[in-house]
């Protein structure tokens, strides 16, 4: 007699790198922008009327990003997250801690565990002294009708390489790769699961298909590692490179990453077939949905007003006046020679510390610059992270490989204008690595050939000695060698200044009341040395 064979579909939903987007609006200006949690919650309700059987994962870095997780955060806190208020109801399965996770610090990230309706999954962030996961548990079980589904969650080994030591104090960061087997094979084994999911809060080093490096092999994501060394994994969630994946890898493991801000929903629908008492797998279809053709969620929209309303009144709060122009019309312009918005940065991190030298960057090409009349809003639009500052102690050496690692930013054209190198906008954008220096004078020649590019180099009119010791203040992501900087990462720290830098910002000019625009002129990007 012939068994009937039974067929089933299930549909793995993955949102990821969402940073703190709900509404699709550009906070700098209101303007429309297509993003959001908003949109995507629109896409998710549809996936639920259709399918015969859902699960839906958020891969991380969730609550930090925008002002209004920002503001959440740091002056909401009487209420919950509206992140988590938004997951909560829109019944998310399960959540992933993303590096942007701890930003905020432990009492934050605390509360919006607690706070969430939904387990947040970490197999490999342990407690250093007990050697247990330390925010619960590292994988979970769900029941689809009869289909068992395991899922487990990773997060990029790398956070204290970034992280304020303060925000991570306790815990022990392994190797996910090596958690991946060990949990695999459990939820094979012992739960006798028939897919395995694994929620990974990292990307890809090398190429899906061919396995070449596509990046340097730091570590930091080991996608494509997860894929070749456990072969049991059907259904890799991946995320914070902010890449668009959808794709099959290693050992046909069904792969997707979808993008950032929430311009797109990952969905990888798995076909099982049954011919005896257990459901095998037998087909994986990974896509990416975009939000372009759907309209915000209107639940999402109510549940954020009370929200939305108290950080509009809040950015619209007028602090100050700038005398000349800081404004930024030419992200490349400003990366070119020595800006008035870039010093104006490096002398509030200079007099916040009391160093004499200090580097910051242009953290994006949507940064506005500051207009004459400047608000928070104008603060917060420039400066989009949560870092704060430290002061290290660099030989010279130090400070002109670090300068050399900045001119790697750059590449020429066919012209011989200068371009911005690929390795700084694949797998993802990453502006925030190229820095401008205040309290040194530097030229950078980018017709030489990489790792010679510094041809002028002084501090206080005479040549900066490599073997000499300076305090340098910058921001605690770099501070830790982040951004390829690992000349930083084992440096004395002189002294920690704990307040974020958005704070200082708006502290200098509420105390100021007019800050003048100046530079100093003392660096620039040249073409067979000349400026360009």
């Amino acid at each position: 007699m012939t068994v009937a064979k039974k067929y089933r579909e299930i549909s793995i939903l993955e949102t990821s790198d969402v940073h703190g987007n709900v509404l699709p609006i550009h906070y700098a200006n209101n303007q429309e922008y297509q993003v959001g949690l908003a949109r995507v919650a629109t896409l998710i309700g549809k996936e639920r009327e259709k399918s015969e059987g859902l699960i839906w994962i958020d891969n991380g870095d969730l609550i930090q990003g925008t002002p209004l997780a920002y503001h959440s955060a740091r002056f909401g806190r009487d209420r919950m997250n509206p992140m988590v208020k938004m997951l909560n109801q829109l019944q998310v399965d399960a959540a992933i801690l993303g590096n942007h996770e701890f930003n905020y610090g432990p009492e934050v990230l605390e509360q919006v565990v607690q706070d969430s309706e939904f387990p947040w999954l970490s197999a490999n962030i342990l407690d250093k002294q007990s050697g247990e996961p330390i925010f619960g548990t590292p994988w979970m079980v769900k029941d689809v009708g009869d289909i068992r589904v395991g899922i487990l969650g990773l997060t990029t080994i790398f956070i204290p390489r970034w992280e304020n030591p303060a925000h991570i104090e306790g815990m022990k960061f392994v190797d996910a790769v090596e958690t991946a087997k060990r949990w695999v094979k459990f939820l094979k084994e012992e739960q006798q699961v028939d897919l395995v999911v694994v929620s990974y809060h990292g990307g890809f080093e090398r190429d899906l298909e061919t396995g070449e490096p596509i990046e340097s092999l730091t570590g930091e994501n080991q996608g494509w590692q997860l894929c070749a060394e456990v072969p049991q994994i059907d259904v890799l969630l991946t995320g914070h490179q902010h890449r668009l994946i959808a794709g099959i890898g290693p050992n046909g493991t069904a792969v997707i990453q979808p993008g950032s801000q929430g311009t797109h929903l990952g969905k990888v629908t798995v076909r099982f077939e049954k011919e005896t008492d257990r459901w095998q797998v037998i087909a994986k279809h990974p896509e990416l949905l975009s939000i372009e053709e759907s309209d915000a969620d209107q639940e999402v929209l109510s549940f954020v007003r009370p929200y939305e309303e108290a950080v509009q009144e809040w950015l619209d709060r007028p602090i100050g006046k700038i005398e000349g122009d800081m404004r930024v019309t030419d992200p490349m312009e400003t990366r070119l020679r020595a800006n008035p918005l870039i010093q104006f940065f490096n002398n509030v991190q200079m007099e916040a510390s009391g160093a004499p030298i200090s580097n910051t960057a242009l953290f994006d090409n949507h940064a506005p610059g500051l207009g004459s009349d400047v608000t928070v809003r104008d603060v917060v639009a420039n400066y989009i992270y949560p870092n704060t500052l430290r002061v290290l102690r660099l030989t010279g050496q130090d400070i002109k490989d670090a300068l050399e690692r900045t001119a790697d930013y750059f590449r020429q054209d066919e012209y011989g204008a200068p371009i911005v190198n690929p390795k700084f906008l694949f797998p993802k954008p990453v502006h925030y690595n190229y820095d401008m220096w205040t309290g040194i004078d530097y030229r950078l020649d980018i017709s030489l050939p990489p790792g010679q590019r510094v041809v002028h180099l002084t501090y206080k009119g005479e040549e900066l000695a490599m073997g000499g010791e300076y305090e340098v203040v910058m921001n605690n992501y770099r501070a830790s060698g982040g951004g390829g900087y690992e000349m930083f990462s084992d440096r004395p720290i002189v002294r920690d200044i704990p307040t974020e830098v958005s704070e200082l910002i708006l502290d200098y000019i509420l105390k100021k009341k007019v800050v003048r625009a100046k530079v100093d002129n003392n660096w620039a990007v040249l073409v067979d040395g000349k400026p360009v």
